[in-house]
């Protein structure tokens, strides 16, 4: 059966939401119901089958934090097929396309996703870039090894009023300026993430903590009833933002949610990996922390990416790119980074380093380092290599993460 790849037209977007919405079957309150009334036709690649969506696929144009830099990013949202439509090779035909897309046009360099099945985009040259965890505990075991002493927080809480959202953006911007993968969010990412309430039945708290009027850290976290046995506490909290700037701000914070007596269970879903609190609690396991995959990323064009991250360390460094899907990618590269400057281009060097483009992408965003790569099989070096120089390259100032899902 022949298949067309091309954007869907206005006639066709409630056919494009239909697929989209019951490939993808969350649970209500997952994410709010404009969102996908927000994708516009141009905004999508698809998938026709007979005239209809069989493979919807849509773009969000998104900026990215990059170890410092400022990192435009294709992010990938809507993705879904029909159930009569699947194991046809659709999907693969809307990347390829896109990436050539993207490629002819000049960016941007990568392209990103929170992926249902990591197994789906690790086949089309995506790399898994952060590692996200998930905290459940009680109030009670919020308990710090260092109870007393030095660093205590010496400022105050208090809640923030609704007209105040300016105080939350000027933090995130602070904070997240030497990291990576955090977006620069505009007032609809504000608004439909960590902003968003996804129940009339639960109370939105934006908490800040100052030091002489100056603010230096928030929580954002929803407060609902659950039925419980008779007697038991029975609210539930759930954070979905946390920014400190101090370590002070950080454990002023946590403190806040020790004293909660009515609330049984304290959620962060979403974790970025290098948090602090299992390292400060008396007891870190009662946080029952799990892993599981987070940001997904694709490096469509290896020079374009590379020069829009910060390097911490200057050197050069020649490495080898294998890319089945991106030939444009695939072969002889140099980097060279120098202060402020960076430079990528082809090179005839001998390569320090053989590495897939999904492995690039891992390297990129500090998910792991080079020594690491070649320790895992992931990369391939000659004898003699200088590992500790790549690693120290290469290095990143925080491990990737995002809390905005998109």
């Amino acid at each position: 059966m022949s298949v067309e790849i091309r954007p869907a037209t206005d006639a066709e977007m409630g056919d494009f939401r239909q697929v989209a919405t019951d490939a993808l079957m969350v649970a209500p309150g997952t994410y709010p119901p404009e969102a996908i009334l927000a994708i516009r036709p141009q905004m999508t690649l698809c998938a026709f089958e007979e005239g209809r969506v069989a493979t919807s696929y849509a773009v969000w144009p998104l900026k990215m934090r990059f170890n410092g830099g400022a990192l435009p990013v294709a992010g990938i949202t809507f993705v879904g097929t029909r159930p009569t439509s699947r194991r046809k090779g659709y999907l693969r035909q809307i990347v390829s396309k896109h990436l050539e897309m993207l490629h002819e046009k000049g960016g941007p360099s990568v392209a990103a996703l929170y992926a249902s099945q990591a197994s789906i985009y690790q086949r089309y040259g995506y790399g898994i870039v952060s590692t996200h965890h998930r905290y459940t505990a009680a109030p009670c075991d919020l308990l710090f090894a260092h109870p007393a002493g030095d660093g205590l927080p010496t400022g105050r809480l208090r809640e923030l009023a609704d007209d105040e959202t300016d105080v939350l953006k000027a933090l995130y911007l602070d904070f997240v300026q030497a990291r990576t993968g955090y977006l620069h969010r505009g007032s609809a990412t504000w608004k439909s993430g960590v902003l968003w309430q996804a129940s009339p039945n639960e109370h939105l708290y934006k908490v800040v903590y100052e030091e002489g009027g100056r603010p230096l850290g928030y929580v954002i976290y929803s407060l609902k009833g659950e039925k419980r046995p008779r007697g038991e506490p029975w609210q539930k909290i759930e954070i979905t933002d946390l920014v400190w700037l101090t370590p002070q701000a950080y454990r002023a914070l946590w403190c806040h949610f020790s004293g909660a007596g009515l609330v049984f269970e304290i959620t962060w879903r979403c974790v970025p990996q290098d948090d602090p609190l299992p390292h400060l609690l008396l007891e870190p396991r009662r946080l029952n922390m799990r892993a599981g995959d987070g940001l997904l990323a694709r490096v469509v064009d290896v020079p374009g990416a590379m020069q829009q991250r910060r390097y911490d360390e200057s050197g050069q460094l020649a490495f080898e790119v294998t890319d089945a899907l991106c030939p444009w990618n695939a072969g002889r590269w140099q980097l060279e980074t120098a202060d402020d400057r960076v430079l990528v281009e082809r090179t005839s060097r001998p390569p320090e380093l053989i590495i897939s483009i999904d492995t690039l992408a891992m390297l990129l965003f500090g998910q792991i380092s080079p020594s690491e790569a070649v320790r895992m099989g992931r990369a391939v070096t000659p004898e003699g290599c200088d590992l500790a120089k790549w690693d120290r390259i290469m290095r990143t100032r925080h491990k990737a993460f995002c809390p905005d899902f998109f």
